[in-house]
């Protein structure tokens, strides 16, 4: 057999050149099953992502024909993908048709469209599964144990990216909101100015004043400060409350 070292560098490569800024996540995966089935015995590749919520969805696929079957573990909720997500284990299947009585409709499909094994793993970073790659065999057997560990390999580099992708976009959101509530806070800072000067009030006073009026109208304490920064709320409104306290 031809060495595949070569290619082997290749196809970590060209998955490393996707994990650049903005990436998408979609294409990493197509690139992954791709792969698979370039340097492994797999006629076949699928790949089911998990998302936010927990639920799968299929993500990449190497044909039409491999994603309707993994869409249809999905909608029957069985299948060696979808055991392989939920153990977080792998899940080799030497001969898909001995397996016709644990997955009776999955082993038909299968073999219908010519596929008479399956090795199903988990994509999994220590204790979090976020999916599982499915790769089809067109003979029976099992993977030999260097495909496996390329087949793992490749399925790592994808997870740690996919993992990344999913920090820095929780990290993104964490900053815009943190962006968002020091914004808020300034203008909120600006219209106690406003009024303390308007009013002669100190800014204790004026934060009283401007909280109790959003209160009493049912306002977002940042919306109203922003009216009384820009004129569109009259400070006398506001600064027609009496002092109160802080609630």
């Amino acid at each position: 057999m031809e060495s595949r070292e070569g290619p082997l560098i290749d196809a970590f490569v060209r998955l490393a050149d996707t994990l650049v800024a903005d990436y998408d996540v979609v294409e990493l995966c197509q690139q992954l099953v791709e792969a698979c089935v370039r340097l492994l015995d797999a006629s076949q590749a699928g790949l089911l992502l998990a998302d936010h919520r927990g639920t799968l969805q299929v993500l990449a696929a190497t044909s039409e024909r491999t994603h309707l079957l993994e869409l249809f573990q999905l909608e029957s909720a069985h299948g060696p993908c979808v055991q392989a997500y939920h153990t977080g284990l792998p899940v080799p299947i030497d001969d898909l048709a001995a397996a016709a009585a644990r997955w009776p409709e999955f082993a038909r499909r299968g073999l219908d469209n010519g596929y008479l094994s399956v090795y199903a793993m988990p994509l999994r970073v220590r204790t979090e599964t976020i999916g599982a790659l499915n790769l089809f065999g067109a003979t029976k057997g099992a993977l030999s144990g260097e495909d496996m560990r390329v087949a793992q390999a490749l399925a790592d580099v994808a997870c740690i990216g996919i993992l990344q992708h999913r920090i820095l976009h929780r990290s993104e959101t964490l900053n815009s909101q943190l962006r968002s509530a020091l914004n808020s806070r300034i203008v909120i800072e600006q219209a106690k100015g406003v009024l303390a000067e308007r009013g002669e009030l100190d800014m204790d006073q004026a934060f009283h004043r401007l909280r109790n009026h959003a209160r009493a109208n049912n306002l977002r304490l940042v919306d109203l400060s922003a009216s009384v920064v820009s004129g569109a709320v009259d400070s006398g409104t506001v600064l027609a409350g009496h002092d109160g306290g802080i609630g």
